[in-house]
């Protein structure tokens, strides 16, 4: 049922009578139902509805929202809120209508009709709209900025509130260079007070938020990015065996709870997702690559629980805020990052969403020395297409920081909250990190990391002994190929090759019997090399295509096909249907998915199994049967099929009457052709390939008596 709101207060009445407590936290628990303010959201509501400027930085999960929507309910006006994200705009202007509150949206997704609605009551001489969601590209049209002085100089634009307005500074993570023209709000509007709302932002980008949207004597709110109920872990993958069978390990450890899981590449989130099924954990991938359906699906049935993890992107972080709705999942209880992230604010913007709901959570990180050195890679190619940046080294200074969080022993949680300024006795962790809780184990661990990073650094270095033309001053050996020390490399020599120099591994052998670097290398180490240089050999030989790197393994394929039946019999069950067999179906299905897509590789196999998956998940009774009843059609011909054999052999003689095109196969080739009134239907000759060829001649010739031109025949050898 929805709440009719509060009668407006008396427009008559001071400022100082709005911001009053007691008026406020009615309004609060009326339309929104909460007890009282947390936080600073009554410092921030109190200073806006007085009209002083507001910078308010609150962490995820804070109630950011509530600052801004209450002030709408306890002044007559408007309340404009500059969003970056339409899909957030739609949502909040969802639950405000579900709630009675009069709240709207304008963005170029809308109806012409409905734009033209929201443009007449805007217009009309008393707006029934409270708040008024847009987009920092609509602000800068001169249309709009024309009607918000309309608004203004009738007195009906009471405050202007930029959330996330950590993406107006060029220093933050997730800069939008829309954001730098909402300054002239401050211009056109100047005695309507600005509100900045960001959920994360380090002291630089606090100072440039509020010197680039001119606020003037803002009272500055910093809440605390503490998150005390949340337990920080890193996991070092170079001491796992495997990450895939920990991460599945950890996540059964704690039973069926709700998680997510960041990688870094579409691939991983399909592999990880499919050997997360594979193992008996409901999960789906979600990222860029999937289209809009069925990316709403996967989340619809993560937030229903009919999924049990859902596994991201790191570059389609902002996912969560795309939605509102997966914002306000609060039971989430592990976020865990498969890939080490690129800044200290996405990580945290990111575990944040673990926990909202108060109760104990955790957030992992898998660490390992290949996912930074790739992070770093990455980061100096952003960084050399922003060298004439001010900002040019950003990235990297801001990825050292959660690289000193991974290897560093210190408290985890004191590192973050450093991050943001924040300063943090380690005593108040209480133990709600790794480092804090398990020192020596941690210690242990670090230590082990540098011991195998350093290994791994000198068994990367390749000897081979000099030839006299081809002496260095440092000795004998010269180093020819570093792949850790090479930052010239493109992402694709880093995914799918060590690198393009070539040489005899008859050389690497030789060379390690030498004196010199006997006395260097450790035993281990020599075998490292002599493997290396076997690899090097065979791949030389045998030149390894990339193609075979993407093949579609049959183990990959019993999984699918595994996946696929704990699917179907989930949901044969449920629609009660006995006539299907559930492991033929299950065959036909992945046979389906690997005829489409056994040539364009794992990666999109990978989909097509998801997203069949997914369908049996959706699917009703009827389409259900209908695609399932092509497998009978394949599998059992029937009596109202006619069936015609033509050995193969014969299509090679062109003095053949029938020809069948191109079957390519050993046993005789069976054309099947169905007839609904089940009488025989004798099919027609195909010509040979000569015959077809000659009537070709025969009427091109006849064109040319006509007067055309004859086109060019081909002439037969």
């Amino acid at each position: 049922m929805k709440k009719s709101p509060l009668p407006v207060q008396n427009v008559n009445r001071s400022d100082k009578n709005f911001a009053g407590k007691e008026a406020l936290v009615k309004l609060l628990r009326w339309h929104f139902g909460h007890a009282d303010f947390r936080g600073k959201q009554l410092e921030a509501i109190q200073a806006v509805v007085s009209g002083r400027d507001c910078f308010c930085l609150m962490p995820t999960g804070g109630g950011k929202s509530i600052c801004y929507q209450i002030p709408a309910l306890a002044k007559p006006g408007i309340v404009l809120v500059v969003s970056p994200l339409i899909a957030l705009m739609e949502n909040q202007v969802m639950a405000l209508k579900e709630k009675g509150i009069a709240a709207e949206y304008l963005s170029s997704t809308q109806a012409t009709h409905v734009r033209n609605k929201i443009h007449e009551d805007l217009d009309s001489g008393k707006p029934s709209v409270r708040l008024l969601y847009v987009t920092p590209e609509l602000i800068a049209t001169k249309g709009f900025m024309l009607k918000l002085r309309k608004l203004h100089d009738r007195g009906l634009l009471n405050l202007i509130a930029i959330d996330e307005a950590h993406c107006i500074s060029s220093w933050g993570h997730d800069f939008r260079p829309s954001y730098r023209q909402l300054s002239t709000l401050r211009d056109s509007l100047a005695d309507v007070p600005v509100l900045a709302l960001t959920a994360t932002a380090a002291p630089k980008v606090q100072t440039d938020v509020i010197e680039s949207l001119s606020l003037r004597n803002p009272l500055v709110l910093k809440s605390s990015f503490n998150r005390p109920n949340i337990f920080y872990e890193v996991r070092y993958k170079d001491l796992i065996d495997n990450a895939y069978t920990d991460l599945c390990n950890l996540l059964k450890s704690c039973g069926n709870i709700c998680a997510i899981i960041y990688c870094l590449e579409r691939t991983t989130c399909d592999d990880l997702s499919l050997h997360l099924s594979s193992t008996g954990i409901s999960s789906a991938a979600y990222h860029a690559g999937l289209n809009s359906n069925l990316r709403s699906t996967v989340l619809d049935d993560w937030l229903s629980s009919k999924k049990q993890v859902i596994v991201a992107t790191v570059a389609f972080g902002s996912w969560g805020a795309r939605d509102k709705r997966s914002n306000d999942k609060k039971d989430v209880r592990m976020v865990c990052h498969f890939n080490v992230p690129k800044s200290m604010e996405s990580f945290y913007q990111e575990s944040g969403r673990a926990g909202r709901d108060q109760l104990p959570s955790r957030s992992v990180l898998y660490y390992g020395v290949d996912d930074r050195k790739k992070m770093e890679f990455l980061l100096r190619n952003s960084e050399n297409k922003k060298s004439q940046s001010s900002s040019s080294k950003k990235p990297t200074s801001d990825f050292e920081q959660i690289v000193r969080y991974c290897e560093g022993s210190g408290c985890r949680r004191k590192k973050i909250l450093e991050s943001f300024g924040e300063e943090f006795p380690v005593q108040q962790c209480n133990k709600t990190c790794d480092a804090c809780k398990h020192p020596n184990q941690v210690a242990r661990s670090l230590e082990e990391l540098t011991t195998t990073a350093s290994r791994r650094h000198n068994s990367s270095r390749v000897f081979i002994t000099s030839s006299s033309d081809n002496k260095t001053n440092e000795g004998q050996y010269s180093e020819f190929w570093n792949r850790n020390e090479d930052g010239s490399n493109s992402d694709e020599e880093i995914s799918d090759s060590d690198g393009s120099t070539s040489f005899n591994g008859a050389d690497v052998v030789k060379s390690l019997a030498g004196p010199k670097l006997s006395r260097k290398l450790e035993v281990d180490e020599k075998l490292v090399l002599l493997e290396r240089a076997e690899e090097k050999y065979n791949e030389s030989n045998k030149q390894v295509k990339k193609s075979e790197k993407n093949a579609i393994s049959e183990t990959l394929r019993e999984s699918s096909k595994q996946r696929l039946l704990n699917e179907l019999t989930k949901v044969l069950q449920l629609l009660g249907v006995k006539e299907i067999d559930s492991q033929n179906a299950s065959e036909f299905l992945e046979n389906e998915c690997y005829r489409k897509y056994s040539k364009a590789g794992k990666s999109f196999y990978y989909s097509q199994i998801a997203s069949t998956v997914r369908w049996l998940g959706t699917a009703r009774r009827d389409d259900l049967m209908t695609r399932l009843s092509s497998m009978a059609r394949e599998e059992e011909p029937s009596g109202e099929s006619i069936l015609v054999t033509e050995p193969v052999e014969n299509i090679e003689h062109e003095d053949r009457n029938t020809y069948t095109a191109e079957l390519q196969v050993d046993e005789p080739t069976q054309l099947l052709v169905t007839s609904p009134s089940r009488s025989p239907i004798r099919l027609p000759e195909i010509p040979s390939f000569s015959e077809f060829v000659n009537r070709r001649k025969m009427k091109h010739s006849t064109e040319g008596s006509d007067g055309k031109k004859p086109s060019k025949v081909m002439k037969l050898q």
